[in-house]
């Protein structure tokens, strides 16, 4: 399809890049209360509207499994999943790196636990921020 307008700056296209952990989250499809939503470049797995688990592929510390809690259920987890490990930036989130060696097999066991609804798993999303009015207005302005 060409341009109505043959004087316009081509419109800029930023290459969409797929996050290459997204396959951990699969199994959470099949789950009618499942949503996924983009979060500061991760992926984000919400169940029953609660925020369980985040994937991201990026740079270390975010390169892994975030697993969404509170500071009170992270001693329970750690002595189930000992490859978990407190987020060096979210303390109050577990952190499953990609490159520990049991990566695989314990992003496979996140996902279980989440789908049979652990309740050591899951933190209520804090609500969009909504953006405020200009500090002048039509009225005001002038």
């Amino acid at each position: 399809m060409r341009n109505p307008d043959p004087f316009a700056p081509p419109k800029k296209q930023r290459p969409v890049r797929q996050n290459s952990l997204l396959w951990i989250l699969e199994p959470l499809e099949r789950d009618a209360e499942y949503t996924r939503r983009k979060m500061f470049g991760c992926d984000a797995a919400y169940l029953d509207g609660l925020l369980y688990l985040v994937v991201a592929d990026r740079e270390a510390p975010w390169n892994g499994v975030m697993v969404c809690t509170s500071h009170e259920r992270q001693a329970a987890l750690i002595a189930d999943l000992p490859n978990l490990v407190p987020h060096p930036e979210l303390g109050k989130w577990l952190y499953l790196p990609q490159d520990d060696e049991a990566f695989e097999g314990t992003a496979a066991q996140l996902v279980a636990l989440a789908l049979a609804r652990d309740p050591r798993f899951g933190v209520v999303p804090k609500p969009k921020a909504r953006r405020r009015k200009p500090w002048r207005t039509g009225d005001d302005a002038g």
